[in-house]
């Protein structure tokens, strides 16, 4: 039996959007996802999306907190993930692929406008209802912003 993995994406909350990538040598590739990974010993799941987030992207998160969690099983690639999904504010620096191992586009989406493909846990998370909690918080910090 394989083991299960516990990681986190992280939502980078600025403007009523958030920062999303298109992964890229690992499963899922050329799929668009979160900036995110896998928690490390001891860590904390806010501490693994600030340094997620920094490693990837180059961008800071203040404040994260967990929002949704789903369970994430990937059959053909023999792999099973238990994923925290974190969303945060004061976000700050301008997004950089610092890993194109991981990554090789970044950008700014909102719920409507979701880049395809999307990752298959990132399909999961749409049809939860910590959805309409994000919808709230992006439309909150839009308000703010604007």
């Amino acid at each position: 039996m394989g083991e299960v993995r516990v990681g986190v994406g992280v939502f980078a909350v600025r403007d009523g959007a958030f920062l999303m990538g298109r992964r890229h040598g690992a499963h899922g590739a050329g799929t668009w996802s979160l900036p995110g990974g896998n928690v490390e010993f001891g860590e904390s799941f806010a501490d693994a999306a600030r340094r997620e987030l920094c490693e990837e992207t180059g961008l800071t998160i203040g404040n994260p907190e967990l929002l949704a969690v789903t369970n994430d099983v990937f059959a053909r690639e023999g792999r099973h993930s238990v994923t925290l999904w974190m969303v945060g504010d004061e976000v700050g620096g301008e997004p950089v692929v610092r890993e194109p191992d991981k990554f090789t586009d970044l950008g700014w989406y909102d719920l409507d406008s979701l880049p395809e493909p999307l990752f298959q846990p990132w399909r999961q998370l749409l049809t939860m209802p910590a959805l309409a909690r994000l919808d709230a918080i992006l439309r909150v910090r839009t308000w703010r912003s604007g």
